[in-house]
């Protein structure tokens, strides 16, 4: 089973995590023919992202070599993809052919369970009203110094 693109070498995946991953490494494999991928772009965290983010500038760029066995292990900059909760992987081209096929893309790196916070609702005074803070026994003294 592979996966192809439609009318031209471009292809787009994006992957979400259920968890914050540190990514350290990708690997792609494709025929052996001009339908391999030739570079791949790799985003962080740009949730639905389409062939016009695309257009952007990517967290980082590989120029990819013919792999039909899956043994080429690109290293990402651990820095760039420490806290990655989002990942999109562009193949913007490919090796000659009209269409770009994959058949297989590992990623390689730690899963962290993700820190999601509640939203509190709550609020704050920037002056206290005094008729949210009566007192019962509030008997006023006068001190006079002589």
């Amino acid at each position: 089973q592979f996966v192809e693109s439609d009318d031209d070498e471009e292809l787009l995946f994006n992957v979400p995590f259920t968890g914050t991953v540190k990514l350290k490494g990708v690997i792609v494999m494709g025929e052996d023919d001009g339908s391999h991928p030739a570079e791949m772009r790799l985003f962080r965290n740009i949730p639905h992202m389409s062939f016009d983010d695309a257009a952007r500038e990517p967290e980082q760029t590989f120029s990819l070599n013919r792999d039909p066995a899956g043994e080429l292990e690109y290293p990402t900059k651990i820095a760039r993809f420490s806290n990655v909760h989002h990942l999109s992987i562009h193949f913007p081209k490919n090796f000659g052919a009209e269409t770009t096929k994959i058949f297989y893309i590992g990623l390689k790196g730690e899963w962290m369970e993700a820190h999601r916070h509640e939203v509190i609702i709550c609020s704050y005074e920037a002056s206290a009203n005094p008729a949210d803070h009566r007192l019962e026994q509030f008997t006023p003294q006068t001190h006079f110094i002589s």
